[in-house]
C-alpha cells in the first residue's frame, strides 16, 4: 500500500516540478482536435503542452499556502502554550476561535474575486482559513513539553526564547505535525482547485489543472483528455498523499501500541 500511495503522489509531483524543464515541441491546433499526444483543449492548445506546465499553480500554492499556515499558525501556537501569562494566551487563541466557523471556500472565493487573477492573493487566503486550526493544533501539542521541567531548566540558563521554543518544544509538536501534514496539505490542493475550478481565482487562459478541467468540461466528449488528463493528475495526487500520510501515521503508532 505505501508503494502505491507513494508512486500516486509522487507522478504527479514530479510532473509539476520537472514539466516545464521538458522540451517539447507543441502542437496547437483546432479545438479538441486529437493533434499532439493528448489532443488539443477548447482554444486549440496542446493539451500535453499544458499538463506539464499546470502542475506548478495547482501543487505550488497550496505547498505554499501550507507552510504559511505553519509559519504564522505554529508561531502562535508555540506563543500560547509556552507564555506565562493567560490574558496573552486568551488575546492569540480567542480571535482565532471567532474565524474557526467561518467557510473557508467562501472566504477564498471573496479574496480571489477581490485580487482576480493573484496566485499570491490565493495562496495567502488559504494560508489564513488554516491558520486557527494549525495554532490550535501546535499549542495542544507543545502544551506539556512547554511547561516541563526541561523549559525550566533551559530559562534558568538564560538560553533565548527561539532556543527553547524551536530546539526543545518544537520538536515535540514534529509528530502531530506530520500526522496533519497528509489532510493538511490534500485539503489546500482542494481549496485551490476549488476556486480555480470555479472561475474565481486564476485567468480563465492559465494552463492550471483545475482551470483546465473547468473551462473544458463542455468538450468532454469531443477531447476527453483536456479534462481527463489534469483531472486524474490532481485525483491522484490527492489520494496518494492521504493514503502516503495514514501509512507515516499507523507506522509510527505501531511501536507505541506494540510497547
Amino acid at each position: 500500500m505505501k508503494r502505491v500511495a507513494v508512486g500516486l503522489a509522487l507522478v504527479p509531483l514530479i510532473v509539476a516540478v520537472f514539466g516545464p524543464l521538458i522540451p517539447y515541441d507543441v502542437q496547437d491546433g483546432l479545438p479538441y482536435s486529437s493533434e499532439g499526444l493528448l489532443g488539443t483543449d477548447g482554444l486549440g492548445r496542446d493539451v500535453f503542452a499544458l499538463v506539464l506546465v499546470g502542475g506548478r499553480s495547482a501543487l505550488g500554492m497550496a505547498f505554499g499556502a501550507v507552510a504559511l499556515a505553519y509559519l504564522l499558525g505554529g508561531l502562535v501556537g508555540l506563543t500560547a502554550a509556552s507564555t506565562r501569562h493567560r490574558w496573552l494566551d486568551e488575546g492569540l487563541m480567542r480571535p482565532l476561535d471567532v474565524l474557526l466557523p467561518l467557510p473557508s471556500l467562501l472566504v477564498i472565493s471573496v479574496v480571489a474575486v477581490g485580487w482576480r487573477a493573484s496566485a499570491v492573493a490565493i495562496t495567502v487566503a488559504v494560508a489564513l482559513v488554516n491558520v486557527p486550526t494549525v495554532a490550535r493544533l501546535v499549542r495542544a501539542a507543545a502544551l506539556d513539553a512547554a511547561s516541563g521541567p526541561v523549559v525550566e531548566a533551559l530559562r534558568m540558563q538564560r538560553e533565548s526564547w527561539f532556543t527553547i521554543q524551536l530546539g526543545y518544544v518544537g520538536r515535540s509538536v514534529l509528530g502531530p505535525v506530520a500526522a496533519d501534514l497528509g489532510t493538511r496539505i490534500t485539503l489546500a490542493v482542494f481549496l485551490v482547485a476549488s476556486v480555480n475550478f470555479l472561475g474565481l481565482g486564476l485567468s480563465p487562459t492559465a494552463p492550471d489543472w483545475a482551470v483546465s478541467v473547468s473551462r473544458n468540461r463542455e468538450g468532454l466528449l469531443l477531447q476527453p483528455w483536456s479534462v481527463l488528463a489534469p483531472a486524474l493528475l490532481l485525483v491522484s495526487f490527492t489520494l496518494g498523499f492521504n493514503l502516503l500520510a495514514d501509512c507515516l501515521v499507523h507506522h509510527a503508532r505501531s511501536p507505541v501500541e506494540a510497547r
